[in-house]
């Protein structure tokens, strides 16, 4: 019985891999440069997410120009300027990694335009949160805009202005919630009261679209009890 357990799991990780289109949780996504599994994780269908080397090259010696791209899941059909997002999210460092400084890099991209040329973002990376060392904990939130606004270039332009700390941690479960109106991005972590991050004045040019759930180099990363709202 185990054996063909096993199997049904490998045979729909596969046929997700290579969808174009797919439903989960009663949404309509379309994979971007990912890999992508319905699976089994304690008791719960959650969306498994990687990003595709092959279709996304990454060049370690060209980080600005491979990372902080359209590396994600994205619902079809939504058209959203302002509205608040809400899910549930839990990053791994995959066995192997073709990143030695990989992070867990996991979040969530909005106002994707339906070329996948232009949005804004707010991602975490969970093993900076309880580092030993307090600038790899300052470097737990990042905000950034696609083209351009790589977190390279904000943080030598920006001087942490779009960055910051927040108390969590690889395999373990995120409550986040991320409201956005005009030029304003606001994070809530896990459900606490005050925002764990600001964004005054965001900088990408697309000013409606789509949501994505994103992932980055060397990450494993799974959601589950996503909420979109407009406003």
């Amino acid at each position: 019985m185990k054996k063909v357990i096993l199997s049904c799991v490998f045979l729909l990780n596969m046929t997700m891999a290579f969808a174009q289109k797919f439903i989960w949780d009663k949404h309509e996504f379309e994979a971007v440069n990912t890999k992508v599994a319905i699976v089994n994780m304690d008791g719960i269908q959650v969306l498994k997410v990687e990003r595709d080397l092959i279709a996304f090259p990454f060049d370690e010696k060209n980080i600005d120009t491979s990372t902080d791209g359209p590396t994600y899941v994205k619902l079809t059909n939504v058209a959203m300027e302002n509205g608040t997002i809400e899910v549930k999210m839990l990053s791994r460092i995959m066995e192997n990694s073709p990143f030695p400084a990989a992070r867990g890099f996991i979040g969530v991209a909005y106002r994707v335009n339906q070329e996948n040329k232009n949005f804004d973002a707010i991602y975490l990376r969970p093993s900076n949160g309880r580092a030993d060392d307090q600038l790899r904990r300052n470097h737990t939130i990042q905000y950034f805009s696609y083209p351009g606004n790589t977190f390279s270039r904000l943080r030598k332009e920006a001087t942490g202005l779009y960055e910051t700390y927040a108390d969590i941690g690889l395999n373990e479960w995120i409550d986040v919630r991320i409201e956005f109106q005009d030029e304003k991005a606001v994070l809530y972590i896990n459900n606490q009261k005050s925002p764990s991050f600001i964004v005054t004045k965001m900088l990408g040019t697309s000013k409606t679209g789509s949501i994505a759930l994103w992932v980055e180099i060397g990450t494993v990363g799974y959601f589950k009890d996503l909420k979109v709202t407009k406003k």
